[in-house]
């Protein structure tokens, strides 16, 4: 398994029907994220046993309250339970200075660092650069500066083929060469080892696109075209069309064009009106434009493994 995604949270302004502010946990091999960090965050972590001190990254789309009033008071457990090794939170501009100016308010010195990224609004580009992944910006439609991510993994090594490595005598230098693909060979430059007859292909490399508010924007499409999971706010179902212009938001029917169009793998469907009580209309809805929608219930996991 590769990438797990764990609904933390999924209503939108308000808490109702039992559904919290936006929150997610998203796991890439053995990195874990929070995505966003609606009220309640910390509490649904611990119902979900999450473990705080897993996390090394938050990502905060944008500075409404239903998408990061939990982060102070999430920031100031980690510091009562002795967190000490780096956090590193990547948001919209402003947000270091609301999380310094309530530190300093409460005279808050953390045990920890925080190392500040902050995206460029309106703009695509990678923030965060691992060596195992990228972390792309994906710039949204709101009436504030909001961004998506795209989280993707890079290319993975060849596999050896372990079944011939008892007949080999393989030291680590020359494993890892056949790993980046490159035959072993003598010292006379002739071919030892043929790559293509120890090695298997790389494991697939998975990817997630978290799409948060914003207006119908297909433009985006470019950009997630093609991930295992997608993450679209659908705030409204049909009958509130308007409202959803109005308030820079989309439609069920809206994230499942885009997801249709953009050939993505499965599309999770989230950040619910209060209006709706039950969810069946903003699924159905989706699904009749694409069938491989499905929404994010709380505590729900979604997962992607290639098999």
């Amino acid at each position: 398994m590769s990438l797990e995604l764990l609904i933390l949270g999924s209503n939108s302004a308000a808490f109702a029907h039992r559904r919290h502010h936006t929150a997610q946990l998203f796991k890439l091999q053995d990195q874990h994220f929070l995505i966003d960090c609606g009220e309640g965050t910390q509490l649904l972590m611990k119902k979900h046993k999450v473990r705080l001190s897993r996390i090394d990254h938050i990502f905060i789309s944008h500075m409404h309250g239903d998408h990061y009033f939990g982060l102070i008071g999430l920031l100031s457990t980690m510091h009562l339970f002795g967190r000490q090794k780096e956090l590193i939170l990547v948001g919209p501009p402003g947000l270091k200075e609301i999380i310094q100016l309530q530190l300093r308010y409460s005279e808050t010195a953390l045990n920890f660092h925080i190392r500040f990224i902050e995206f460029t609004p309106h703009v695509s580009e990678v923030i965060y650069d691992h060596l195992k992944y990228t972390v792309t910006t994906i710039p949204m439609n709101h009436r504030v500066p909001c961004s998506g991510y795209l989280f993707k993994e890079k290319p993975k090594k060849r596999r050896i083929n372990r079944k011939l490595l008892p007949d080999m005598e393989l030291s680590h230098l020359q494993i890892a060469r056949l790993k980046e693909g490159e035959d072993v060979l003598n010292e006379n430059g002739t071919v030892k080892y043929e790559n293509k007859v120890l090695t298997l292909d790389p494991n697939p490399s998975f990817s997630y696109a978290y799409c948060s508010d914003s207006k119908y924007k297909p433009e985006l499409r470019e950009i997630v075209e093609g991930v295992d999971l997608l993450y679209h706010e659908s705030t409204f179902a049909n009958d509130m069309k308007d409202r959803a212009e109005q308030t820079y938001h989309t439609t069920a029917e809206q994230a499942a064009t885009f997801a249709k169009e953009a050939k993505v793998g499965k599309l999770i469907l989230g950040h619910f009106s209060a209006r709706y009580k039950e969810l069946d209309i903003i699924l159905e809805e989706a699904r009749d434009v694409f069938s491989n929608s499905e929404l994010a219930i709380e505590g729900t996991k979604f997962f992607v493994d290639g098999k």
